[in-house]
């Protein structure tokens, strides 16, 4: 592993231009994923093999960048990072291989390959997504991450539960169809995408120093924006970039009659909420000045994304 890799949040990594250092968390994040996943080998082996197949060599690893980039917030070192980052990873590669069960959002194509339930079969892919988010708990468990450790597992917990993303989800496969109005839309996204990428930024806050009260709430009204501005920006792509560009089958909302920030505002009033989200994103991390240089560069790859 590479010295950038391996300094990525610390103070080595202040002059890396934002391109390079998110190469670096990238990478850092895959190596750490590849060692914390059971061998292929290791009996389950297909279960194993699975595990690997719907977590390693894609996605963007935003929510570990997220992490990464909070925690230069509060100093907190790579160790601790990267398991916070990874446990946060492996929910979200959970939630995407439950989310294309055939019983859910029933899609063959992620991250640009055919998806879990599709390279294997729907049982193995079932016990993929247990097996990913038991996993997730157990490495935030065992690592040593300080006084707030159970704080930690106890916000990651809430993330992804009935308050949080599964409830989320579960509201979204009750609304196809229906049409919801924009404070039901954003409650709907703020639990199912929206939790996770919260949990993201605070636990990367959590590795390090104790924030004072007030930078800690404009951290979280920060978390809670973004969160909302991922989603406003997925469902743009959804409607505007090809399925090649995207790794997954482009223009599925609209066909699965899903109720969407285009569908209810139109492509150029849901732009233009994006444009609202990030402004309010960065305004929330005036406080912090150039430590959250790293967050206002996340801010705007998120908004500009193209896939």
């Amino acid at each position: 592993m590479s010295d950038a890799v391996n300094n990525c949040s610390t103070e080595n990594s202040a002059d890396l231009p934002f391109p390079d250092w998110m190469r670096a968390v990238q990478a850092r994040t895959e190596a750490t994923l590849a060692r914390l996943l059971p061998p292929e080998e290791a009996i389950p082996a297909r279960l194993h093999q699975a595990m690997r197949y719907a977590t390693l060599g894609a996605g963007k690893r935003v929510r570990p960048l997220l992490a990464f980039a909070a925690g230069e917030l509060t100093g907190a070192t790579a160790q601790r990072l990267e398991i916070a980052g990874c446990a946060v990873e492996l929910i979200h590669a959970y939630s995407l291989v439950h989310d294309d069960l055939p019983c859910m959002d029933d899609d063959v194509l992620r991250r640009g390959r055919p998806t879990c339930h599709v390279a294997y079969d729907e049982p193995t892919a079932l016990l993929v997504g247990d097996s990913l988010q038991t996993l997730a708990f157990e490495v935030l468990a065992r690592a040593d991450l300080g006084a707030r450790q159970l704080a930690m597992v106890r916000l990651l917990a809430h993330a992804s539960g009935s308050c949080g993303m599964a409830g989320g989800q579960a509201i979204d496969l009750a609304a196809v169809g229906q049409t919801l109005n924009q404070p039901e839309l954003e409650l709907m996204h703020a639990l199912k995408t929206g939790a996770l990428i919260r949990a993201a930024v605070m636990l990367g806050a959590l590795c390090g120093d104790p924030l004072e009260a007030d930078a800690e709430a404009a951290l979280d009204r920060f978390a809670k924006r973004a969160g909302l501005l991922f989603q406003v920006v997925d469902d743009i792509l959804d409607c505007t970039a090809s399925t090649a560009t995207l790794g997954k089958t482009a223009g599925k909302d609209e066909a699965a009659e899903k109720p969407t920030y285009v569908s209810l505002l139109g492509l150029e009033g849901a732009r233009e909420f994006a444009d609202s989200l990030r402004t309010q994103a960065l305004d929330s991390l005036a406080v912090f000045g150039e430590r959250a240089r790293r967050l206002i560069a996340l801010t705007d790859f998120i908004t500009h994304r193209k896939f």
